[in-house]
């Protein structure tokens, strides 16, 4: 496998991005197309996603976490990314939608981690039917540039 690469983005991206999504998957990839695993949240963890008309809310969690290995669970933040907290992250916030580039700016006002609040990142979202993709630019905790792609469902 390697990763995604996005069709086009399609007109009405801010009406279609509206909903409840659940993550389905959330892989990285170096440009070289070597899969790297981010050992702050695993290879498959737990999200949650939801987008109302301006404002937007996201929680994700290491499936194996547990009160034994919060201490030792790391965080780092990566380019254009936001801080775990224990294998946990959570924030809240608004955002804009660019309808001709496909790239949506959020604008972090709450997050379990104080220094993320403030901060803007862009993300390129497409959706299809009950799917949405997003992908961004981001590094690995060692600095080493990676295209995170995120899979979601749509739930409501």
């Amino acid at each position: 496998m390697s990763m995604q690469i996005l069709p086009p983005p399609s007109s009405g991206l801010a009406t279609t991005i509206q909903g409840v999504w659940w993550l389905q998957s959330r892989e990285d990839w170096t440009k070289d197309g070597q899969q790297r695993i981010d050992p702050v949240l695993g290879a498959d963890p737990v999200g949650i996603l939801s987008y109302a008309v301006t404002h937007f809310a996201a929680q994700f969690m290491k499936r194996e976490r547990s009160p034994d290995n919060l201490l030792s669970q790391p965080s780092y933040s990566g380019q254009n990314n936001t801080v775990a907290v224990g294998g946990y992250d959570a924030y809240f916030g608004t955002y804009e939608v660019n309808e001709q580039t496909g790239k949506v700016a959020h604008t972090l006002i709450g997050s379990i981690n104080p220094s993320n609040i403030g901060i803007t990142v862009s993300r390129d979202l497409r959706v299809n039917d009950d799917k949405l993709i997003i992908q961004l630019e981001t590094t690995t905790t060692g600095g080493e540039p990676i295209t995170r792609t995120l899979t979601w469902k749509r739930v409501s």
